[in-house]
């Protein structure tokens, strides 16, 4: 039999990123409502709405719940293959650092493992989804009729007709340093917490208990926001701006719309929607690490089973034939 203290089993990475796929989409369904209100708090620049509640108190009396849940299908669309990509692209940055396990992975290695996975993602999926979710959220009211963009796709072709297929990029530099800075963090913290306070080493088919992985992730997950707040609100300002052929544009890039905020509206500006970030982060990410420390242990305990099998069967098998030997000597 295998001990299983000693044995490890290496979980694939389509295994990891199929299991954060499912976590996205949990997350996308149970959450969406705050990040509506997150987008219009950091894009009131009028004081329409005095704080959380009152922004979703205000959209449901004025809007109705449904517009709670504007932007939704590109949520989820856009979460289920982030989070794919980024599970993904943080095994394959690890395995590279570490020579496939070969070396050591420091905690240089695994801090710059999760940055660049937050980089791969925010460049091919987060910023072309966040640009069409923004301006999705950004619109007032439910009567399609009125509205200039009727849904993703049609946002999308409309974005890329009226304003060029770059516009899908905007904000790119701050949606990496956002992105860069959040999976750094996120990754850390989680394995530090996995293996140091709750003694669960990769591999070992050891199922976190519920309150663990909500603890670990939440934490991972507010990380993140707390120290990249200012570059979320100036992505969300560039990305919500519409490219007009001779109009010039209030934000042209990330370092004036950094200064314009803060001569403008003032450095707390730049901290607007954080308290919904948080909101909707620390459970997001609480979501996703559960589902995903669920999956993957699962698959552990099922590989871990097998081998165990296996032995047990070889173990068997060598016993049967000493035992004939024996006989055969003796007779």
């Amino acid at each position: 039999m295998s001990d299983k203290n000693q044995t490890k089993v290496v979980v694939p990475k389509y295994v990891t990123a199929l299991a954060a796929s499912l976590g996205g989409l949990v997350e996308a369904c149970a959450l969406q409502p705050l990040d509506v209100a997150k987008t219009r708090l950091q894009l009131d620049k009028a004081g329409k709405y005095r704080g959380i509640m009152n922004c979703f108190t205000t959209i449901q009396k004025t809007e109705g719940t449904r517009a709670l849940y504007k932007g939704l299908t590109p949520f989820v669309t856009h979460l289920t293959f982030k989070y794919a990509l980024r599970l993904y692209s943080y095994e394959m940055y690890r395995d590279f650092l570490t020579n496939n396990g070969e070396t050591k992975l420091t905690t240089g290695k695994q801090l710059f493992a999760g940055l660049m996975s937050g980089v791969t993602e925010a460049i091919l999926i987060v910023t072309p989804f966040e640009v069409v979710k923004t301006r999705l959220q950004k619109q007032i009211g439910m009567d399609k009729a009125l509205m200039k963009y009727k849904n993703p796709v049609h946002c999308a072709a409309t974005i890329i007709r009226e304003e060029g297929p770059s516009a899908l990029l905007k904000g790119v530099v701050p949606t990496t340093v956002r992105q860069g800075s959040n999976q750094m963090l996120n990754f850390f913290s989680v394995g530090a917490f996995n293996e140091h306070v709750w003694g669960k080493k990769r591999g070992d088919g050891k199922q976190l208990a519920l309150y663990q992985t909500v603890l670990s992730g939440s934490i991972g997950g507010a990380l993140g926001p707390i120290s990249n707040s200012p570059a979320d609100v100036i992505k969300t300002r560039l990305q919500s701006q519409v490219t007009k052929p001779g109009q010039a544009l209030k934000y042209t890039g990330f370092v004036n719309c950094f200064f314009t905020i803060l001569r403008e509206e003032g450095i707390q500006a730049l901290y607007k929607g954080l308290s919904v970030r948080l909101a909707r982060s620390a459970p997001g990410q609480a979501i996703m690490w559960t589902v995903i420390g669920r999956v993957t242990s699962t698959y552990e305990q099922m590989e871990l089973a097998k081998l165990d099998k296996e032995e047990t069967t070889a173990s068997l098998g060598w016993s049967f034939l000493g035992q004939s030997g024996l006989r055969k000597e003796t007779a």
